[in-house]
């Protein structure tokens, strides 16, 4: 595989293969590929964010940030259709995936690149397992952008390994103004939840 996950445009072959999402009740077979996050399956991270949060309900206003081949954000869709769910990403191979898994089930996903979104754009929550690998400075100025975009009574959840500096990233947090706790931990994973400042 050449390149990176985090990369526009990922080279190298795409090789496809398919997988199953089971959660929240419901059961999905998504289509992965390489040069995209966690190509065989749903990740330990990612189900521990799902697995420790309460599926939504009724009309909100959704982010699945960093969305890699749409597993939280077609489990959000599933589980709450009247909601308005957006998908982002900078990979585009990711994209394609997310869009393409999203209508095999017959949801309704706003896939888009991060430039995309419109503006005045609100998010009820954001679900996000964040690309830590871009570094301390990038992800700071991708977690500043969205979390800004957070409504008033909104609340973002994400997942970060322990080694990956999960602990020091809840501290930049608070001191940036956004409320921030631990919601639950497993196997070397937080899962933090902030809130708007």
């Amino acid at each position: 595989m050449g390149g990176h996950y985090f990369d526009d445009d990922p080279t190298g072959i795409e090789r496809r293969r398919d997988v199953d999402v089971d959660l929240w009740g419901h059961q999905l077979r998504c289509t992965t590929a390489s040069g995209v996050f966690s190509s065989d399956g749903l990740d330990h991270a990612t189900r521990l964010l799902l697995e420790s949060g309460e599926p939504p309900a009724g009309t909100p206003t959704l982010l699945d940030l960093g969305c890699g081949w749409g597993p939280i954000a077609c489990l959000l869709a599933a589980a709450a259709p009247d909601a308005t769910v957006w998908a982002v990403d900078v990979n585009e191979r990711a994209r394609d995936l997310t869009a393409l898994n999203a209508r095999r089930h017959g949801l309704t996903v706003h896939v888009a690149a991060p430039e995309e979104v419109p503006g005045d754009v609100r998010f009820d929550a954001i679900w996000s397992n964040p690309p830590i690998r871009i570094g301390k400075p990038a992800l700071h100025e991708l977690l500043a952008t969205w979390l800004g975009r957070l409504a008033d009574d909104g609340h973002a959840r994400l997942v970060v390994g322990k080694n990956l500096g999960a602990d020091s990233l809840q501290r930049w947090l608070v001191e940036q103004g956004w409320p921030t706790q631990r919601a639950a931990s497993s196997k070397g994973f937080r899962v933090l939840t902030s809130r708007p400042r």
